[in-house]
């Protein structure tokens, strides 16, 4: 048998010498490759990785910049910036939720309102977008969240500013309020600023519509930082450029005062200068806080609100409808002037009007009247015989002229216009025709005419100025006024009625002004929430089945000046509820002191300023959501155990 003979030493020296060949080969080609790679780093992209570096080792952070202030016709502010310690998370550098919301609860006492409301908004929020923890904090609590930092990724406290409304619930309806931006805000505007802490937008009122002017400019910092974000050293910084300021017509004084003094009741004061169409308070009370709004409203205090039946989310100057009863009677007398009634003709009333074969009512048996006293006595009777006699259709002219269902070019989010029907917005609205008891229905502010106490306000401020005003919020110069399409000598009549209300014989001469020299002018105005029968007419019974009181008047009488409305929701009568406010509210103007002394009187019995009122009643709202406290349980089982 042949005996196989392996490989000789040189085959297999060759053989090896091949392979190292080979292997070497691969190591200079791979060596090659990332020497170029190194090459092309450290030469061509040097600079970006340098810059990835640097980023690494320094933060830039935004800071948010200031908001302009909202201030009065004198200066005085309205809505200002404070200086405040705040915590925020964010969202994506935190790594877990449960345990970091856990330890700022005990840090930071946090209650349960709050952690369900940071949990709802962690929810919703992307990316970086701030959610707010908590602001307005002192140091201590500021600094106990700061030393934890390091266990605590995702927490974001800092120091900056807050918006602050000094007249808290008066200014609510009035300026709006700030929040943090949404996810929404942020997917249609990546502007970073969106999604840095601390930064707030307009949300409502007056503080969205002048955004732009209010937002001012961001400040920035450079920061240098350990791999784990800890703070080393500043390195620079550039300070924010504050907003720019808004002034507005209002008098703060005056609108905090007209707030106030409306008290418990549900309703609005709107005052404008007559002469110029300046709004100088436009007052809806109750209303929410938007300090409340502003610094992140919990879910019991937006319940608390949405649950009180006086509706303190509803702007009730520009957004609240009513029929505005008699106060419309001075404006039907001018379309009745202008239509040729004489104003000294006489009407006698024996206690109402007969159109067909039904009776409409007036309030009482006035006896012969003509167009002055029927104004001053609110007699039904006299305006049911003339208007029949003219048609609506030559009366809603007028209401229109004087500011009923009109728009106007105000920076307000939402205003209502109201109604003020003919014949052709009957066969519009309906496809009926108009009827002569929808006319006498009407002429008294009643039926299908529905104003806010906005148009009721600037109705008296034109026919006490005979000028035809535009309302405005900001100040500025003003075009002089174009006068109303009524002759002086009409005005003048129905003006004489107005004053005859309060300073004659009238239903309004308990709240005429205690001031020499300066008389009020006025009308009062019931108007019905829904048909009654009977002979209650809607002066009693549950509150929201009441008449509302509608006050609409001007001072002084002879050189008018101020324009106002005050309505009363449910108030059952304008000299009952509407007219003692107005009276107070235009002594303020003339005398601060006696008005002041008035209200404090008055807010003894209401138990407090509507702070305090609005504090106590959520407190106790809150108590009952959560139920009895682990101590009142302790507390009420004691008392039983001693008791048996």
């Amino acid at each position: 048998m042949k005996e196989e003979r392996g490989p000789t030493s040189g085959q297999l020296e060759i053989r090896f010498s091949r392979r190292t060949a080979l292997v070497g080969g691969i190591q200079a080609a791979l060596g090659a490759v990332v020497a170029a790679r190194m090459t092309y780093i450290s030469i061509f992209e040097n600079e970006q990785y340098k810059l990835a570096a640097e980023s690494n080792r320094v933060n830039l952070t935004l800071i948010p910049p200031r908001r302009g202030w909202f201030i009065d016709r004198y200066g005085k502010p309205i809505a200002t910036n404070r200086a405040d310690f705040r915590v925020d998370l964010i969202p994506e550098r935190v790594t877990d939720k449960a345990k970091t919301i856990k330890t700022l609860g005990e840090l930071l006492s946090l209650d349960k309102d709050d952690i369900e409301r940071i949990n709802r908004e962690l929810s919703h929020a992307r990316g970086f977008q701030p959610v707010q923890v908590k602001d307005g904090l002192d140091y201590e609590s500021f600094a106990r969240v700061s030393v934890r930092l390091p266990d605590l990724p995702g927490v974001s406290p800092r120091q900056g500013f807050s918006r602050f409304y000094p007249s808290g619930p008066a200014v609510g309806h009035l300026i709006g309020y700030v929040g943090i931006a949404s996810a929404e805000d942020y997917a249609k505007n990546k502007d970073p600023l969106l999604i840095t802490p601390g930064y707030k937008i307009g949300k409502d009122g007056l503080e969205k519509a002048f955004e732009d002017r209010l937002q001012g400019k961001p400040g920035a910092k450079r920061v240098e930082v350990t791999a784990r974000g800890k703070l080393i050293r500043e390195l620079s910084s550039r300070s924010d450029t504050p907003g720019k300021p808004v002034q507005l017509t209002i008098d703060i004084d005056l609108h905090n005062y007209a707030s106030r003094r409306l008290g418990l009741e549900s309703g609005s004061v709107v005052i404008f200068d007559c002469l110029t169409g300046d709004i100088l308070t436009m007052a809806s009370m109750p209303c929410f806080d938007p300090n409340s709004f502003s610094d992140g409203i919990g879910a019991l205090e937006y319940k608390w609100l949405r649950q009180d039946d006086h509706i303190p989310l509803l702007n009730k100057s520009l957004q609240g409808l009513y029929p505005p009863g008699s106060t419309l009677k001075p404006m039907a007398g001018l379309a009745m002037l202008k239509h040729g009634i004489d104003p000294e003709e006489t009407v006698s009333c024996g206690g109402g009007y007969r159109l067909g074969n039904r009776v409409f009512k007036c309030l009482g048996r006035h006896g012969p009247m003509n167009m002055r006293s029927a104004i001053m006595k609110s007699c039904n009777t006299y305006f049911y015989a003339m208007s029949n006699r003219i048609g609506y259709d030559a009366i809603a002219p007028a209401a229109r002229e004087l500011g009923l269902g009109q728009e106007f070019a105000l920076p307000f989010t939402s205003q209502r216009y109201g109604t003020v029907p003919d014949s052709e917005w009957m066969r519009r609205k309906y496809g009926k025709e108009w009827s002569r008891s929808d006319t006498l229905n009407a002429t008294i502010g009643q039926g299908y005419v529905l104003a806010s106490p906005f148009q009721l306000a600037l109705m008296a401020a034109r026919i006490a100025s005979g000028l035809k005003v535009d309302p405005h919020i900001i100040a500025g110069k003003r075009k002089p006024a174009q006068h109303l399409p009524f002759p002086d000598e009409h005005l003048a009549i129905v003006r004489e009625g107005m004053d005859m209300v309060v300073n004659g014989a009238g239903t309004a001469v308990r709240s005429r002004l205690d001031l020499p020299d300066v008389r009020m002018g006025g009308k009062t105005g019931t108007a019905q929430v829904r048909a009654i029968k009977g002979g209650q007419r809607g002066q009693s019974g549950a509150w929201k089945y009441r008449d509302h009181g509608l006050f609409v008047c001007f001072a002084p009488v002879d050189q008018p000046r101020y324009g106002a409305a005050v309505v009363i929701e449910h108030g059952m009568g304008g000299a009952r509820a509407a007219a003692p406010i107005a009276k107070d509210v235009l002594t303020f103007l003339y005398d601060r002191e006696k008005a002041m002394a008035a209200l404090e009187a008055l807010e003894a019995g209401w138990g407090g300023t509507p702070v305090e009122r609005m504090q106590r009643s959520l407190d106790a709202f809150i108590a009952a959501s959560r139920g009895p406290t682990r101590e009142d349980s302790e507390a009420a089982q004691k008392k039983q155990t001693e008791a048996g």
